[in-house]
């Protein structure tokens, strides 16, 4: 799967871990940055991911702050985007399931990494459950 990475500075260090765990799973990955720990404003770098969900080039993106909160956010400002800040696993499935989410949003400073990089895995793995919940998926994207 092709999957979008991007970060500002408190992110940072967990989108490089990320990074190597979803080349180990076999992932493909595309790095928008940041790509240090300088501080810069995560909106650039969340919109960036978001365009290259929704422009096709990549499968899926994951975009990482110090909460997550305000890179979700900004992912969501993008036309198309389903970004889900998701701390736990079963926010994750669900995620998937009921909303097919297309960007994940992870805070470095909320949840552990080997939390995180399961959080990962378990949201690339879930299908999106169609049925009941594509009707309201195709309002969300209407909107």
């Amino acid at each position: 799967m092709k999957v979008v990475l991007g970060s500002d500075h408190a992110g940072y260090r967990l989108k490089e871990d990320l990074e190597e765990f979803l080349k180990e799973e076999g992932h493909d990955i595309s790095d928008v940055g940041t790509h240090s720990e300088e501080r810069v404003d995560y909106p650039p770098y969340c919109a960036m991911v978001g365009h290259a969900v929704v422009n096709g080039s990549a499968d899926r993106g994951v975009v990482l702050g110090g909460s997550g909160q305000g890179e979700q956010i900004a992912a969501n400002k993008v036309d198309g985007v389903r970004a889900a800040l998701c701390n736990d696993l079963y926010t994750a499935r669900l995620s998937r399931q009921h909303n097919d989410a297309n960007v994940l949003s992870l805070g470095q400073r909320v949840i552990a990494e080997d939390l995180a990089l399961k959080i990962v895995r378990v949201w690339l793995q879930t299908p999106f459950e169609g049925g009941r919940h594509a009707k309201r998926v195709a309002q969300l994207n209407a909107m």
